[in-house]
């Protein structure tokens, strides 16, 4: 599920862009430094949006500095630490490994087993730090195969799953803002599994897979690309709504990007895929 909550580069100010690579990169140091260099391996853009919506929301006395990057050595990246940042790279760390271990179990992909077992260590200590967290993943994943098994193609009810997974992530300290951080997470969850059912459709067709969009596809042929887009829109504008109802004015800019363009990247791109397809 990683991969779709990410920025639009274009559309962003180059100070911003350099403020969100920022903390890209503190997430990337907070990464090794609970796991070590096979942490580093499982960054991803999402959990970068999780730490930049909760620091405008929270705004945590922060760290910066500029470092040489192995990956990039010619030119000094710049870092952004917090203490959310911390608990982002946690939440990175459980949501892959849980991945890890779906993978395996699926596919029976051995590099994806010993990879989780190399961060099953990690995974338990953030367990009794994070065990409202972890729980709430784990409830998610076995969930998800009761519906993957039945062949559950109630679509709200299986994207929910993920929503409301993700919204318990999203509720950082429990406190005021609670509610309207798990509606933004709900809602930022169920965009995520729609979007990764819309990417992986054809594929799961084929290979007559579990995917909870097939029904619909089958019922609204002609319809079904104007109805997934109606839906990913109305999931979206719920989020955003409950964005705009926080009061946040640090890195905001950076935020709405993401929640009205960015997360839209994946799906444009879907589309131009499918267009050079039908030239053909």
């Amino acid at each position: 599920m990683f991969g779709y909550i990410n920025v639009n580069s274009k559309e962003l100010s180059d100070e911003d862009k350099k403020i969100y690579q920022s903390y890209y990169c503190g997430l990337c140091q907070r990464l090794r430094a609970g796991c070590g260099k096979k942490g580093q391996m499982l960054l991803n853009y999402d959990m970068t949006f999780l730490i930049v919506l909760l620091t405008g929301l929270y705004e945590p006395q922060e760290k910066s500095g500029d470092f040489t990057c192995v990956l990039h050595p010619t030119k000094k990246r710049t870092f952004r630490i917090n203490e959310i940042s911390d608990y982002a790279a946690a939440m990175n760390v459980v949501l892959a490994y849980q991945n890890m271990m779906d993978d395996w179990k699926d596919e029976h992909s051995l590099p994806m087993k010993t990879m989780a077992g190399m961060m099953r260590k990690n995974y338990d200590e953030i367990a009794a730090r994070y065990p409202r967290q972890v729980k709430a993943v784990e409830t998610y994943i076995e969930e998800l195969h009761k519906c993957e098994k039945q062949k559950e193609d109630n679509i709200d009810l299986v994207a929910g799953l993920t929503g409301t997974m993700l919204g318990e992530l999203f509720d950082w300290k429990q406190d005021e803002w609670s509610s309207e951080l798990k509606t933004l997470g709900f809602y930022m969850g169920k965009f995520v599994y729609l979007m990764d059912a819309y990417e992986d459709l054809e594929k799961d067709e084929k290979k007559n897979a579990y995917n909870p969009l097939l029904k619909l596809k089958k019922q609204n042929k002609n319809d079904y690309e104007c109805l997934c887009r109606l839906m990913l829109t109305s999931i979206m504008s719920e989020c955003a709504k409950s964005f705009e109802r926080l009061p946040i004015l640090l890195h905001a800019d950076i935020i709405r990007n993401v929640l009205y363009s960015g997360v839209w990247s994946k799906y444009e791109y879907i589309q131009l895929k499918k267009k050079k397809r039908k030239k053909k």
